[in-house]
């Protein structure tokens, strides 16, 4: 059965377990594809690109937020009612 791998670097569970650093600089700062019996089984992450992806999910979960309430009704507010 054919697999999408949406990595450019692949690498076993086996060579993970000998050399995980070295599994990992392998994908030069990107995630390598952790194949178990040539599926992929999960993705070893780089911590900054872990990071830079939680950053960008947050923001457009906050887009999403600032999307929905565009149209609301404005209210006005004074600074002495804060």
């Amino acid at each position: 059965m054919p697999h999408i791998i949406h990595a450019r670097v692949t690498a076993s569970v086996t060579e993970l377990k000998r050399n995980p650093m070295g599994t990992m600089a392998a994908g030069q700062g990107a995630a390598v594809a952790i194949l178990n019996h040539n599926a992929p089984a999960f993705y070893c992450v780089p911590a900054a690109a872990y990071e830079a992806m939680l950053n960008m999910i947050e923001d457009a979960e906050l887009n999403a937020i600032a999307d929905a309430r565009m149209n609301s009704p404005e209210i006005a507010v004074t600074l002495d009612d804060l």
